[in-house]
């Protein structure tokens, strides 16, 4: 219980001023009960107002804060770490969003937005009144890691990992570690052959004896959480049990497969790109292109199959991103094999993003030509004759039809993801309506799922390049080396609690659960449920599925919310 208040409201430099009388609000709640300090600040994260706080939580013995700023989402753990540093434990803390509850949400009222910002600073204060203090859980951590995966995002992920001291366990559903990159030919950026970019991972790999790979291996079993997972895999014919901190999720892409007949595919001379790539990597005889036999002397290349589907009820309405770079690559490795090759691009839009940019330019000075289509007038393709024929309504020439002729058509297909519905049963890790798999946040924290020490890695995320690849395992490596190699994790304390008088074990909370924290154990005669707070992540789901009131969540118990609504309950009667 805090007996000992401050509280702390900020005008936010005018966005919270402008519309909410600030002074009014502060007037209103100092003398509520347990309020013995209140204050406005300009900008309450600022590191003066930070400083200043700090001296009031010592100099006043405040035993429980409530500042009234912005969103929790922006500053939560800003002011967690303040009262920390003043001595105070940051659960007993309250932060309350008036910004965007309310003069964000009533810029044509003040005075409904003071008298809701008032309203909300007491609810605030009622919930620190009946606030406790609260101890994260520590945790001991296995210094291993368990990566799903063997293709060159997963490869270079166990090599980060080895190099930080790390074990890496790597499970390859396949016979042969290399994923997608096995035989595709020259890639770029790196402009190496794939099949020699593995040969070089898998021989340094074979060197670290901090590093086990399992070929024809798959996930059979998880059990624990994060810093002390137990994951059954089933390698050939032997049954192992890995206990590792971490698991990385690193199980790449397919590569979409046009339907038959979509734009020609079936005819011997309509090929992806994919299969596009290892002609190039295999045709020996330079300054001729051969293909089936017979000397190419003219391709078209037909983008966005697969991918940027709007129009279609199950297609893929994402962007593959990569491909623009791809094809114009694959075009200069085909304009390099026969200088004499004539090239037609018929594109939706051109995204060679970045530098990649001078593929498609160094094209052009070659002499290839683009004409650009859009989605509702696809390009028609004729396949009688001995050569196929194309008819593109070319959007930047008043949309007049273009005639095409070509000895071969290359499809650019996209990536779309992997079917995992065995591993996603076994791991709950949610995926996205492309099917890939969901970080919690692109910008903030791109690798990182809502299981704590589950990551993912490479194009098991979405389409990505080589580089993009590899540039994800670093991260993903070094958020599992920064979560394993101290030892220890911190798990929030803020998760779901049986009250064991009140239980009776109906087992109602267990299905509402969606991270199976929840258990059931017998306890003096009695069986009740019990949460895991390593794996619960106070959602509080579970809370209102009880009969019995017997669950509530630490830091938003019964009381606390109770009194929260009582407090703007009996404003209103007021």
């Amino acid at each position: 219980m805090s007996d000992r208040i401050g509280v702390f409201i900020c005008y936010c430099g005018g966005n919270i001023s402008d519309y909410v009388d600030v002074e009014r609000v502060r007037d209103a709640v100092a003398n509520d009960e347990g309020v013995v300090y209140a204050k406005t600040n300009m900008f309450t994260c600022s590191d003066s107002a930070q400083t200043e706080m700090i001296n009031a939580i010592k100099e006043k013995k405040l035993d429980g804060i409530v500042i009234a700023s912005c969103s929790p989402k922006l500053h939560l753990k800003t002011f967690q770490n303040m009262a920390q540093r003043a001595g105070l434990n940051p659960y007993q803390y309250t932060q309350v969003n008036i910004r965007e509850q309310c003069s964000w949400a009533h810029t044509h009222n003040k005075e409904a937005a003071t008298s809701k910002a008032i309203d909300l600073v007491r609810a605030g204060i009622a919930k620190t009144r009946n606030s406790v203090p609260l101890t994260p859980l520590r945790v001991n951590t296995v210094n291993q890691a368990l990566i799903i995966g063997g293709g060159i995002s997963g490869l270079r992920c166990a090599l980060a990992l080895s190099d930080m001291g790390i074990f890496a366990h790597v499970v390859e559903k396949e016979s042969k570690i290399g994923g997608n990159l096995k035989d595709i030919g020259i890639v770029f950026p790196e402009h190496k052959n794939s099949s020699e970019l593995i040969e070089e991972l898998e021989k340094e790999i074979k060197g670290r004896n901090n590093i086990k790979v399992y070929t024809n291996a798959k996930l059979l079993k998880k059990q624990g959480s994060v810093g002390n997972f137990e994951c059954d895999i089933m390698s050939g014919n032997e049954k192992l049990t890995l206990s590792v901190g971490s698991i990385i999720l690193a199980t790449g892409f397919k590569p979409y497969i046009p339907e038959p007949n979509e734009f020609g595919y079936g005819h011997p001379n309509v090929i992806t790109l994919v299969d596009f790539k290892k002609l190039l990597s295999n045709n020996t005889k330079k300054g001729e292109l051969i293909f089936n036999g017979q000397r190419i002397r003219e391709i078209a290349y037909i983008y966005c199959v697969g991918s940027r589907e709007s129009n279609k009820e199950n297609g893929n309405k994402y962007c593959s991103r990569y491909c623009c770079s791809a094809v114009n690559y694959a075009s200069l490795l085909a304009f390099d094999i026969d200088n004499n090759l004539k090239q037609y691009h018929i594109y939706r839009d051109i995204r060679t993003y970045g530098k990649y940019e001078e593929y498609y330019e160094e094209n052009l000075r070659r002499g290839a030509l683009y004409f650009k289509y859009e989605e509702e007038n696809p390009p028609d393709i004729s396949l009688k004759g001995e050569r196929i024929k194309i008819i593109v309504k070319d959007r930047l020439l008043a949309k007049e039809d273009i005639l095409i002729p070509c000895d071969l058509l290359v499809l650019v297909n996209g990536m779309v993801a992997n079917e995992n519905t065995e591993l996603n049963d076994i791991l709950k890790t949610p995926i996205g309506k492309d099917k890939f798999y969901n970080e919690i946040h692109p910008k903030l924290r791109p690798v990182e799922t809502v299981i704590d020490g589950i990551f993912i890695a490479g194009t098991s995320q979405g389409p990505k390049n080589i580089s993009e690849s590899v540039a994800s395992s670093m991260a993903a490596a070094s958020k599992t080396a920064s979560l394993l190699i101290k030892g220890y994790v911190d798990i929030e304390p803020t998760v779901a609690h049986v009250i064991e008088e009140k239980c009776t074990g109906c087992k109602l909370c267990e299905n509402s659960c969606p991270y199976e924290a929840i258990s059931f154990i017998n306890k003096n005669d009695k069986i009740i449920a019990n949460i895991n707070p390593a794996i619960c992540k106070g959602c509080g789901g579970c809370v209102p599925d009880c009969p019995e009131d017997a669950l509530e969540v630490l830091g938003y118990t019964h009381v606390q919310i109770n009194s929260m609504i009582n407090s703007m309950l009996l404003e209103a009667k007021e």
